[in-house]
């Protein structure tokens, strides 16, 4: 009944809705994209509906979230949650102190790390670390890797909660992040065979060619994919070496 403007016949439609069901409680789905128009939404609502609490969707947008004090200003009723996806699960409680560094663009640390704690399999991360030590990474662990990041929202929706980060984003592919790039990179991988995925010096031209069409990308994705996931394994290893050498002097200084 809302939309962008108030339409008088459904809100009736509403109010006998309200009255026939008897419910507990009612909320308001309002799009922090809109910005006053949200604003004018919500105090409509408040006067001919009456509503106990509000929902801020397209969180994970360009609004940091200054509708949502003006809204609150005007209806006298809780934010409950926020929308930062498009999926069920996209839904956070709402925190009036970590929305406060949001739209101060602080980021938000603590959901960051909720969301991480989530997303991460505990046992998933240690086996990861042993492989990492022993210059065991595959691309089958890396494309899980890349599946824990995406469950956590969208690359800008992430990017936002990191301080600093969040107030030069204008935008995840200004910023040189795509995030169809990380689908893409899932399609590569999922067209390997298990083989491939585990060794990939065996990913001659032919096969290359055959991931690509497999995934609906190119041969120059495929190479750049493998070029990435090779440097990565060697700094992986640089650092796991470096690690080692650290260990035994502090080991040797212990005797000295």
């Amino acid at each position: 009944a809302g939309r962008l403007h108030v339409d008088e016949p459904l809100m009736l439609e509403l109010r006998e809705i309200k009255t026939a069901l008897k419910q507990k409680e009612v909320l308001l789905v309002a799009d922090a994209m809109t910005g006053q128009d949200a604003v004018n939404i919500a105090k409509s609502f408040s006067e001919r509906l009456g509503i106990d609490g509000i929902i801020l969707t397209k969180m994970d947008g360009d609004a940091r979230g200054g509708a949502a004090l003006s809204i609150k200003a005007v209806t006298e009723r809780p934010i409950r949650f926020i929308g930062v996806g498009e999926k069920l699960d996209a839904l956070e409680v709402f925190h009036p102190d970590r929305m406060v560094s949001r739209i101060l663009g602080m980021g938000d640390v603590l959901t960051l790390i909720e969301k991480a704690e989530a997303a991460i399999d505990q046992k998933k991360a240690e086996e990861l670390e042993r492989k990492i030590r022993k210059d065991a990474f595959t691309l089958e662990d890396f494309r899980d890797q890349l599946q824990q990041v995406r469950k956590m929202g969208s690359l800008e929706s992430i990017l936002g909660m990191i301080p600093g980060l969040s107030k030069r984003m204008k935008g995840v592919e200004a910023m040189g992040f795509d995030e169809k790039a990380l689908v893409r990179v899932e399609a590569i991988i999922n067209s390997m065979t298990p083989k491939e995925r585990t060794n990939v010096s065996i990913i001659n031209g032919s096969r290359r060619l055959r991931i690509a069409r497999g995934s609906g990308t190119t041969v120059q994705e495929v190479n750049q994919l493998l070029k990435r996931y090779l440097e990565a394994r060697k700094m992986m290893k640089r650092l796991t070496q470096m690690e080692r050498k650290g260990a035994g002097r502090s080991r040797a200084s212990l005797f000295s």
